[in-house]
Protein backbone atom coordinates (compact mmCIF):
# COMPACT_ATOMS: atom_id res chain seq x y z
CA UNK A 1 0.00 0.00 0.00
CA UNK A 2 1.90 3.36 -1.15
CA UNK A 3 0.59 6.32 -0.48
CA UNK A 4 2.07 10.43 -0.70
CA UNK A 5 1.60 13.44 0.81
CA UNK A 6 2.22 16.32 -0.60
CA UNK A 7 1.59 18.26 2.45
CA UNK A 8 3.24 21.51 3.28
CA UNK A 9 2.22 24.90 4.82
CA UNK A 10 -0.76 24.10 5.73
CA UNK A 11 -0.73 27.77 7.24
CA UNK A 12 -4.74 28.36 5.82
CA UNK A 13 -6.65 29.91 8.95
CA UNK A 14 -10.15 28.21 8.90
CA UNK A 15 -12.90 30.93 8.80
CA UNK A 16 -10.95 32.22 5.63
CA UNK A 17 -12.69 28.72 3.79
CA UNK A 18 -15.96 27.82 5.92
CA UNK A 19 -18.54 27.95 3.40
CA UNK A 20 -21.84 29.32 5.03
CA UNK A 21 -23.73 27.19 7.46
CA UNK A 22 -27.11 25.39 6.13
CA UNK A 23 -29.78 23.99 8.27
CA UNK A 24 -28.82 20.49 9.22
CA UNK A 25 -31.44 17.57 10.81
CA UNK A 26 -28.69 16.99 13.55
CA UNK A 27 -26.93 19.42 15.67
CA UNK A 28 -23.35 19.00 16.26
CA UNK A 29 -21.97 16.97 19.25
CA UNK A 30 -20.12 19.19 22.07
CA UNK A 31 -16.73 19.53 21.46
CA UNK A 32 -17.20 18.12 18.09
CA UNK A 33 -17.73 21.51 15.96
CA UNK A 34 -13.99 23.23 16.83
CA UNK A 35 -11.67 25.05 14.37
CA UNK A 36 -8.87 23.25 14.33
CA UNK A 37 -4.96 24.48 14.08
CA UNK A 38 -3.28 23.98 11.09
CA UNK A 39 -1.03 21.76 13.10
CA UNK A 40 -3.61 19.73 14.58
CA UNK A 41 -5.68 19.44 10.76
CA UNK A 42 -2.10 17.93 8.80
CA UNK A 43 -1.83 15.30 11.96
CA UNK A 44 -5.76 14.67 11.55
CA UNK A 45 -4.81 14.45 8.20
CA UNK A 46 -2.04 12.21 8.17
CA UNK A 47 -3.74 9.59 10.47
CA UNK A 48 -7.00 9.46 8.73
CA UNK A 49 -4.83 8.70 5.51
CA UNK A 50 -3.26 5.89 7.67
CA UNK A 51 -6.18 4.46 8.61
CA UNK A 52 -9.02 4.67 5.66
CA UNK A 53 -6.48 3.86 3.10
CA UNK A 54 -5.85 0.41 3.85
CA UNK A 55 -9.87 -0.17 4.69
CA UNK A 56 -10.71 1.49 1.28
CA UNK A 57 -8.20 -0.78 -0.85
CA UNK A 58 -9.67 -3.80 1.42
CA UNK A 59 -12.93 -2.56 0.31
CA UNK A 60 -12.47 -1.96 -3.09
CA UNK A 61 -10.86 -5.51 -3.75
CA UNK A 62 -13.81 -7.32 -2.01
CA UNK A 63 -16.10 -5.27 -4.01
CA UNK A 64 -14.58 -5.07 -7.68
CA UNK A 65 -12.79 -7.45 -10.13
CA UNK A 66 -10.21 -6.34 -12.21
CA UNK A 67 -9.92 -3.09 -11.00
CA UNK A 68 -6.65 -1.20 -9.85
CA UNK A 69 -7.73 -0.62 -5.71
CA UNK A 70 -4.28 0.87 -4.81
CA UNK A 71 -4.99 4.03 -3.91
CA UNK A 72 -2.79 7.56 -4.04
CA UNK A 73 -3.44 10.13 -1.81
CA UNK A 74 -2.50 13.70 -2.32
CA UNK A 75 -2.63 17.39 -1.17
CA UNK A 76 -3.37 20.02 -3.35
CA UNK A 77 -1.01 22.40 -1.97
CA UNK A 78 -2.70 25.38 -4.40
CA UNK A 79 -3.35 27.99 -1.13
CA UNK A 80 -5.90 29.69 -3.33
CA UNK A 81 -7.87 26.44 -4.35
CA UNK A 82 -11.51 26.26 -2.91
CA UNK A 83 -12.14 23.44 -0.19
CA UNK A 84 -12.65 20.51 -2.39
CA UNK A 85 -11.75 16.79 -2.92
CA UNK A 86 -12.34 14.85 -5.67
CA UNK A 87 -11.33 11.65 -6.85
CA UNK A 88 -9.36 10.58 -9.92
CA UNK A 89 -8.03 7.86 -12.36
CA UNK A 90 -3.82 8.84 -13.17
CA UNK A 91 -2.77 7.63 -16.84
CA UNK A 92 -2.03 4.22 -15.71
CA UNK A 93 -5.43 3.38 -14.33
CA UNK A 94 -4.30 4.34 -10.36
CA UNK A 95 -7.16 5.45 -8.34
CA UNK A 96 -5.84 9.12 -7.19
CA UNK A 97 -8.01 11.13 -4.40
CA UNK A 98 -7.25 14.66 -4.11
CA UNK A 99 -7.59 17.17 -0.85
CA UNK A 100 -7.06 20.75 -1.22
CA UNK A 101 -5.86 22.50 1.55
CA UNK A 102 -8.51 24.31 2.34
CA UNK A 103 -10.57 21.08 3.03
CA UNK A 104 -8.30 19.97 5.12
CA UNK A 105 -8.03 23.06 7.36
CA UNK A 106 -11.55 23.16 7.53
CA UNK A 107 -12.12 20.16 8.66
CA UNK A 108 -13.20 19.98 12.51
CA UNK A 109 -11.87 17.01 13.89
CA UNK A 110 -11.29 13.19 12.35
CA UNK A 111 -14.21 11.77 11.32
CA UNK A 112 -14.93 14.95 8.69
CA UNK A 113 -11.78 14.12 7.38
CA UNK A 114 -12.37 10.27 7.39
CA UNK A 115 -16.06 10.89 5.81
CA UNK A 116 -14.46 12.87 2.89
CA UNK A 117 -12.33 10.10 2.20
CA UNK A 118 -14.03 7.04 2.42
CA UNK A 119 -16.88 9.11 -0.03
CA UNK A 120 -14.58 9.72 -2.21
CA UNK A 121 -12.65 6.31 -2.25
CA UNK A 122 -16.47 4.88 -2.80
CA UNK A 123 -16.53 6.83 -6.30
CA UNK A 124 -14.03 4.47 -7.41
CA UNK A 125 -14.97 1.31 -6.30
CA UNK A 126 -18.44 2.10 -7.55
CA UNK A 127 -16.94 2.77 -10.79
CA UNK A 128 -18.88 6.32 -11.15
CA UNK A 129 -16.10 8.07 -13.37
CA UNK A 130 -17.01 5.35 -15.84
CA UNK A 131 -20.63 5.21 -15.63
CA UNK A 132 -20.45 9.10 -15.93
CA UNK A 133 -18.78 8.99 -19.15
CA UNK A 134 -21.00 6.45 -20.70
CA UNK A 135 -24.11 8.66 -19.39
CA UNK A 136 -22.56 11.35 -21.31
CA UNK A 137 -21.54 9.88 -24.44
CA UNK A 138 -24.90 8.18 -24.55
CA UNK A 139 -26.51 11.88 -24.01
CA UNK A 140 -24.35 13.06 -26.73
CA UNK A 141 -25.44 10.36 -29.23
CA UNK A 142 -29.28 11.12 -28.66
CA UNK A 143 -28.89 15.17 -28.59
CA UNK A 144 -26.85 14.71 -31.96
CA UNK A 145 -29.55 12.56 -33.88
CA UNK A 146 -32.46 14.38 -32.47
CA UNK A 147 -30.55 17.74 -34.21
CA UNK A 148 -30.13 15.63 -37.40
CA UNK A 149 -33.68 14.67 -37.76
CA UNK A 150 -34.78 17.59 -37.18
CA UNK A 151 -32.80 19.31 -40.08
CA UNK A 152 -30.30 21.31 -37.70
CA UNK A 153 -27.01 22.08 -39.14
CA UNK A 154 -23.72 21.30 -38.70
CA UNK A 155 -23.28 23.51 -36.36
CA UNK A 156 -26.41 22.77 -34.34
CA UNK A 157 -25.46 19.15 -34.61
CA UNK A 158 -22.25 19.83 -32.66
CA UNK A 159 -24.07 21.97 -29.98
CA UNK A 160 -26.92 19.20 -29.39
CA UNK A 161 -23.93 17.07 -29.32
CA UNK A 162 -22.34 18.99 -26.17
CA UNK A 163 -25.19 19.79 -24.79
CA UNK A 164 -26.22 16.10 -24.89
CA UNK A 165 -23.23 15.33 -23.06
CA UNK A 166 -23.45 17.33 -20.33
CA UNK A 167 -27.03 16.51 -19.69
CA UNK A 168 -26.64 12.68 -20.03
CA UNK A 169 -23.21 13.36 -16.98
CA UNK A 170 -25.64 14.78 -14.58
CA UNK A 171 -28.75 12.09 -15.23
CA UNK A 172 -27.40 9.82 -12.26
CA UNK A 173 -25.14 12.09 -10.62
CA UNK A 174 -26.99 12.37 -7.83
CA UNK A 175 -27.75 8.87 -7.64
CA UNK A 176 -23.99 8.59 -7.77
CA UNK A 177 -23.39 11.25 -4.25
CA UNK A 178 -25.78 8.76 -2.30
CA UNK A 179 -24.31 5.61 -3.49
CA UNK A 180 -20.87 7.31 -2.57
CA UNK A 181 -21.91 8.22 0.96
CA UNK A 182 -23.45 4.72 1.83
CA UNK A 183 -20.74 3.26 0.79
CA UNK A 184 -18.37 5.73 2.20
CA UNK A 185 -20.37 5.42 5.48
CA UNK A 186 -19.30 1.64 5.17
CA UNK A 187 -15.48 2.48 5.12
CA UNK A 188 -14.94 4.91 7.61
CA UNK A 189 -17.17 2.87 10.26
CA UNK A 190 -14.88 -0.18 9.96
CA UNK A 191 -11.82 2.37 9.94
CA UNK A 192 -12.75 3.22 13.60
CA UNK A 193 -14.75 6.00 12.71
CA UNK A 194 -18.41 7.75 13.24
CA UNK A 195 -19.91 8.47 9.65
CA UNK A 196 -22.37 10.66 11.67
CA UNK A 197 -20.11 13.20 13.26
CA UNK A 198 -17.86 12.98 9.84
CA UNK A 199 -21.30 13.86 7.84
CA UNK A 200 -21.77 17.36 9.83
CA UNK A 201 -19.49 18.38 7.15
CA UNK A 202 -23.07 19.04 5.60
CA UNK A 203 -23.80 21.79 7.91
CA UNK A 204 -20.97 23.93 6.79
CA UNK A 205 -21.49 23.60 3.08
CA UNK A 206 -24.19 25.27 0.48
CA UNK A 207 -27.22 23.11 0.17
CA UNK A 208 -27.33 22.32 -3.43
CA UNK A 209 -31.08 22.00 -2.91
CA UNK A 210 -33.31 19.80 -5.61
CA UNK A 211 -32.40 21.94 -8.51
CA UNK A 212 -33.06 20.32 -11.95
CA UNK A 213 -29.89 18.18 -13.13
CA UNK A 214 -28.33 19.18 -10.45
CA UNK A 215 -24.89 17.33 -9.42
CA UNK A 216 -25.37 16.79 -6.00
CA UNK A 217 -28.52 16.15 -3.78
CA UNK A 218 -29.93 18.32 -0.93
CA UNK A 219 -27.62 17.57 2.03
CA UNK A 220 -30.88 16.35 3.78
CA UNK A 221 -30.91 13.53 2.11
CA UNK A 222 -27.44 13.00 1.77
CA UNK A 223 -27.05 12.99 5.60
CA UNK A 224 -30.08 10.94 6.12
CA UNK A 225 -28.24 8.27 4.10
CA UNK A 226 -25.47 8.12 6.38
CA UNK A 227 -27.94 7.71 9.26
CA UNK A 228 -29.57 4.73 7.30
CA UNK A 229 -26.58 3.19 6.74
CA UNK A 230 -24.88 3.66 9.97
CA UNK A 231 -28.26 2.35 11.76
CA UNK A 232 -28.06 -0.91 9.82
CA UNK A 233 -24.27 -1.38 10.52
CA UNK A 234 -25.51 -1.07 13.71
CA UNK A 235 -27.64 -3.95 13.34
CA UNK A 236 -25.37 -5.93 12.04
CA UNK A 237 -26.15 -5.18 8.50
Amino acid sequence: MRWLILIAALGVAGCDVAPAPTAMPAPAAAGTDVVQTPEQAARNFVQVLRTVEPVAERECLRLTSGVNCDFRIVVDDNRGAPPNAYQSVDQNGRPVITFTLALIADARNRDEVAFVMSHEAAHHIQGHLTRQAQNAAAGAVIFAGLATLTGGSAADVQSAQRLGAAVGARTYSRDFELEADELGTLIAWRAGYDPLVGARFFSRIPDPGNRFLGTHPPNAERYQRVVDTVARLRAGG
